[in-house]
């Protein structure tokens, strides 16, 4: 053999060695890279909300993380079960090292195509939602930014998969479980003691953890919420709930909301002082309940002499919204009463996970009570009653009522935005809507007592509205309306008939892969201007002049209400 042969012999051998060695350490198992391809263009289909690079990066490492774990199982199956059984040839190296090159160039080129086309999906949603669109080189950073987040979950696998092996060998050691099922004995005792642990231990300390964390927040107090001195307002001097006992929230919806003053400038009409009672988790004695201090609340400041009086169920940390209570405030000159208390201080998406029962229970507390006292008002002098609720507050404010008969003969008008798809109340409607009328935008019984809108023309309908009147606000593309486990196995009836106006033309329907995108759009839904996903702003002041409009406002008046309540808003935002 030549020189020249024996050293391109040597150098052939050198180079399979390096290769065999970078195999070892990378060990790509290729079906899994296959699916995790697959996955993670599913995960950059369209959604309900838009998603920014960074957003859609982190999802779509995760997705395809999964799928690579699939596709592991999935070659480990065929090994075991059909290659140990069926001897089947493998390839040369070089035909073994061609097909991998293949599947690595082709994965690449397909997961940069599927961005290039989700940048145009995404550019489609913020066209409809009204809002600046992705550039395709700008989002292209989804696909480096999935594969680091890819990594890193395989990575925690493999150690996981090391704790199993582990486990098996002491197994063996222990109690001589057979070789052959060892790995799989460890797998099943270490899932047994997951899930007991996530089940039980583990998920009771997370949200005792997690209530211990949020309520040191609760705790804390903006510069922005000073103690109120009008007595009309919970916390003030002379208040039976005490100023520190409020909590953040408390303390916020208290401490800001228009004056008297206020609403004479924008009215242009005399007003009286709004009142505005609030309970905190700590604001109780021993001997005392939420709602029967909440009811001595509004007692001292005389809020049963009121007009109207508001029964609102607040959301997780204890957070009423600023606008919906504000508008009712300017509708009716300040001859208000507003009572709502918390229950939790975890955020919303954790307290519908944990205290949904306890949403429930607290609103149907305060509610009795308020109606036990509101009924022994003289029939001609009692203030009318309402009811409203926002996103899992919502829930618990249906919660107060066995149903719509219920409902009408005890108050006078409800109003509940952004209701989650489980509203016991609101499901019952949607699924008995009138023929022909779609899941987004349903008509119930002619809308003559209950209706739903996504803007203020909806609440015009064919036949007269009949009082009380009961009025859902929700967008289309709100996930929080839209989420549910059915979405696994069922096509959704929201995609299956003609489809919101700010949902994309192109999402559709896929078993796991939809329930998946409208559960990672929930952490995003008020990632969008108003109007849409679970943004209401202003339509809130719509809906109370659709269930509650006082006699004689103008729509000179109602524009002047809404660029304050809107201004308000944006101050919360900014200062909160």
């Amino acid at each position: 053999m030549s020189k020249r042969a024996s050293t391109s012999a040597t150098l052939r051998a050198r180079g399979a060695v390096i290769v065999r060695r970078v195999e070892r350490v990378v060990d790509l198992n290729y079906p899994g890279l296959v699916l995790a391809t697959l996955f993670f263009g599913l995960s950059v289909t369209p959604s309900l909300m838009p998603r920014d690079w960074l957003f859609q990066g982190l999802i779509s490492g995760i997705n395809a993380a999964i799928g690579y774990g699939l596709g592991c199982v999935l070659e480990w199956v065929f090994r075991r079960w059909v290659r140990a059984r069926i001897p089947i040839p493998g390839p040369s190296d070089r035909v073994r090292y061609a097909i991998k090159a293949t599947v690595l160039v082709v994965c690449a080129l397909v997961a940069a195509l599927m961005l290039v086309q989700s940048a145009r999906w995404q550019r489609e949603i913020t066209s409809l939602m009204g809002m600046a669109g992705t550039t395709t080189p700008a989002y292209l950073r989804t696909g480096l930014l999935s594969v680091a987040v890819g990594v890193a979950v395989v990575a925690a696998y493999r150690t996981l998969r090391v704790l199993v092996l582990v486990l098996a060998r002491q197994l063996n050691r222990w109690v001589k479980v057979p070789r052959e099922v060892a790995p799989a004995a460890g797998l099943l005792v270490l899932v047994v003691f997951t899930v007991t642990i996530f089940n039980g231990v583990a998920s009771r300390a997370f949200f005792a953890v997690a209530n211990s964390a949020f309520s040191v927040r609760n705790d804390r107090t903006t510069s922005y919420a000073v103690q109120p001195v009008a007595p009309e307002r919970s916390g003030s001097p002379g208040s039976l709930a005490a100023w520190d006992t409020l909590g953040y929230e408390g303390r916020w919806f208290v401490a800001n909301g228009p004056s008297s003053t206020a609403i004479t400038a924008v009215t242009g009409k005399p007003a009286r002082e709004p009142i505005r009672a609030y309970v905190g988790l700590e604001s109780m004695s021993r001997d005392q309940t939420a709602a029967q201090l909440a009811v001595a609340e509004l007692e001292r400041t005389k809020a049963f002499d009121r007009e109207v009086m508001v029964v609102v169920t607040t959301t997780g940390t204890g957070w009423v919204n600023g606008m919906a209570a504000g508008a009712v405030e300017y509708l009716y000159g300040g001859d208000t009463a507003i009572v709502a208390t918390q229950f939790s201080y975890l955020p919303s998406v954790l307290s519908f996970l944990s205290d949904r029962e306890k949403a429930a229970a607290a609103s149907r507390e305060l509610f009795d009570a308020v109606y036990q006292r509101w009924s022994a008002q003289p029939a001609g002098h009692r203030p009318k009653l309402f009811v409203y609720g926002e996103s899992l507050g919502s829930q618990g404010s249906e919660e107060a009522f066995d149903g719509l008969a219920d409902l009408r003969e005890k108050v006078d008008g409800a109003l509940w935005v952004g209701p989650p798809n489980s509203n016991r109340l609101w499901r019952q409607f949607v699924d008995r809507r009138d023929p022909g009328s779609p899941e987004v935008a349903p008509v119930y019984a002619d809308g003559l007592v209950v209706r739903f809108a996504d803007d203020a023309t909806d609440f015009v309908g064919t036949e007269p509205w009949r009082e009380p009147r009961i009025a859902y606000l929700q967008h289309p593309s709100d996930p929080i309306v839209w989420w549910s486990a059915d979405l696994i196995f069922t096509r959704p009836d929201w995609l299956s008939e003609p489809r919101g106006s700010d949902v994309s033309t192109q999402m559709r329907w896929a078993p796991f892969v939809t329930f998946w995108q409208v559960t990672a759009d929930l952490t995003n839904a008020q990632g969008v201007v108003d109007g849409h996903g679970h943004r209401y702003g202003s339509l809130v002041l719509d809906g109370w002049l659709a269930v509650a409009a006082p006699p004689g406002v103008d729509p000179e008046t109602v524009e002047s209400i809404r660029a304050a309540v809107e201004s308000a808003e944006i101050y919360e935002r900014e200062v909160k």
